[in-house]
Formats: structure tokens, sequence, C-alpha cells
């Protein structure tokens, strides 16, 4: 007879023991499986949500001809609306998908004011959305990564193309909210010889509600009040959740620099964000209130808010007034 031990024989302790450790290794196997699940589930939500894709330096150009064909215009007026104010299949020449979009108080007084001939005026089409990217259920709008990059894709696209046909060209640039993000973006790398067109040919450039505002030597000129506080995306440099990449302050604006300009107003988070409001920190209240300051009425009034008291013009009317002066007095190339 087997000898016992405590009552059992041996080797029914031995076998008693070989489940426990079966038990074990189950359950480190079921952790293991789970863990990546996870793992898979952020890593396709990341790749869901969208990547910021921003453009690649542009190759050194020829040096300018001396003429350009007759269907050139003079000066190119290129304008970026802001979230919720355009849509990728809007026509960028009648605009009418958000009949309230803020440029239009910029670009329908200057498209009355000249002929095709001396200024063509392009107004960017874009998705222009801001989702949430923790709404349950999802709110079915594009990311901010996928709306910000698609936007300066057009953009710099419709910019290369001009000066490629028409390389004699002068420009003047305008953006609202996200679309003054993608227009300060593309200046500043125009300004440090990285853009799609010459930064001599760029007349000037003016930046409504920009979330990468920040005053400082290089960067914009402040026009009107110049409200406390900071860009949203410089207030919450790197932060990145799936669908939003905060890419903080921009260097400067190099050879444009003198020549852009700013609008923002007291108490919009988009533009005069405190560094306290906005916190990589506090993650979700964070992305909350910025999803919330898009849609804030404050950021919705600059066509009301007077940036010249002795003028009594508003934000658009300014900039309507600023763009008409640069087109008055841009050079008229010839034409062949």
């Amino acid at each position: 007879m087997t000898p016992r031990r405590n009552g059992f024989p041996r080797a029914g302790r031995r076998e008693w023991g070989g489940r426990r450790r079966r038990r074990g290794m189950g359950c480190l196997t079921f952790l293991a499986v789970v863990a990546v699940i996870v793992v898979v589930v952020i890593l396709l939500w990341y790749l869901l949500a969208g990547l910021l894709r921003l453009p690649k330096p542009a190759p050194p150009r020829p040096g300018p001809p001396s003429s350009q064909p007759a269907s050139c215009p003079d000066v190119q007026l290129l304008a970026i609306p802001g979230t919720w104010e355009s849509d990728a299949n809007d026509d960028p020449h009648n605009p009418t998908f958000n009949s309230k979009a803020l440029l239009l108080n910029v670009t329908n007084p200057v498209r009355q004011q000249f002929p095709t001939s001396r200024v063509d005026v392009y107004t960017v089409p874009y998705v222009a959305q801001f989702s949430n990217p923790i709404a349950l259920p999802p709110d079915g709008q594009a990311s901010y990564n996928d709306s910000r990059s698609q936007g300066t894709e057009r953009a710099m696209d419709e910019l290369t193309s001009m000066y490629k046909n028409c390389p004699l060209t002068s420009y003047v640039i305008a953006g609202f909210s996200q679309g003054a993000v993608i227009a300060g973006d593309i200046a500043a790398d125009i300004g440090a010889g990285k853009g799609p067109v010459p930064a001599s040919q760029v007349l000037g450039v003016t930046l409504i509600a920009d979330g990468r505002r920040i005053p400082g030597p290089g960067q914009a000129i402040e026009v009107g009040p110049t409200p406390p506080g900071i860009g949203a995306e410089v207030a919450l440099k790197g932060l990145s959740v799936p669908g939003i990449t905060m890419t903080g302050a921009r260097p400067g604006f190099g050879g444009l620099a003198g020549r852009v300009y700013t609008m923002c107003q007291r108490g919009d988070l988009i533009c005069a964000a405190p560094d306290q409001a906005l916190s990589p920190a506090n993650l979700i209240p964070s992305v909350l209130t910025l999803v919330r300051a898009a849609g804030n009425p404050i950021h919705s009034l600059y066509a009301s808010y007077v940036v010249d008291e002795n003028n009594e013009a508003t934000a658009t009317q300014w900039t309507a007034n600023w763009a008409e002066g640069l087109i008055n007095h841009a050079p008229r190339p010839p034409h062949s």
C-alpha cells in the first residue's frame, strides 16, 4: 500500500497541486488575452480617429518668368473658413454650404469690389468639423485631425497650383477659427521658405480667433484689444487623444513677420484660453472645454466685435478693408 501523509496518498496530492497550477496558468492566459484586446482597441481608436498630417517642405523653386498667362489673376484672396462653416464639396468660388459663415463678410465685399482679372477669391472647401472623441454614442463628425489635415492639404494644393500656373500672382490669406490655425501654419511655412509660394508674393495674412495665438517677437500683430491668455493649442501643448493633436505655439512667421495680423475677443477660449482652464493633466475636462469652445457664442460674434474704435470697424470689416487696400496696391504683372 502507498504510504500516506495527512490522510492522502502522495500520488493524489501531486494531482491536486497540478490542477491548481493549471488553474493559475489559465488565469494568466486570460489576463494576457484581455491586455492584448485592450491594446488593439486603443490602437484602432487612434487610427480611426485620424492622425494629424502636415505638409512636407516644398523643393527649391526656379526664378520667376517675365510674364504670366492672360487668364491669371493679379491677386488671389485665399479664405479658410472655421469649424462647421464649410463642406468638402462646397464651391470654392461660390460657397453656399453655410450662408452665415463668418468669412463671407470678407470675401463677398472683396468679390464685389474687383473684377476676376484683378483678384481670384477662393474659399477653401473642406470638412471643417470637430468631433468629440469621448462622445457616446459617437457624434458622427470628422475628427479635428482629419478636418485640419484636409483643410491644410486643400489650401496647399490650391496655392501650389496657382503658383505653378500663375507664377507672378500675389496672395492675401485670411482664416477664421480652425481655418486660422491652418492659415497660420501655412504662413509660418511660407515665412520659413518652406511653403507653396514665395514669401515675397504674400501681401498679408489675417487670422481671426487663432487657436495657436501667442504674443511675442515674430508672431502676429494684434489688431484691436489684446485679451489675456493664449491659444487653446498652446495651452494644451502635448495633448494627444484619438483625433485631437495639440501642436503648441508656432516658432514665428519668419519672412512674413510684420505682414501677419490676428484678432481675438476676451473670453474666446479658442484664442484666449487661460493656462489653468485647459491642461493635459486634466484630460477629459480639457477636451470637453475645447469642444464646447468652438460653439461658444463669443466665438461666433466677430462680425460685430469692434477692433477699430476710431472707424467703428468690426473684425470682419477691418479684414475686408485691409484686403481691399492690399489688392488696390498689389503689383500688376505683365500677361501674355
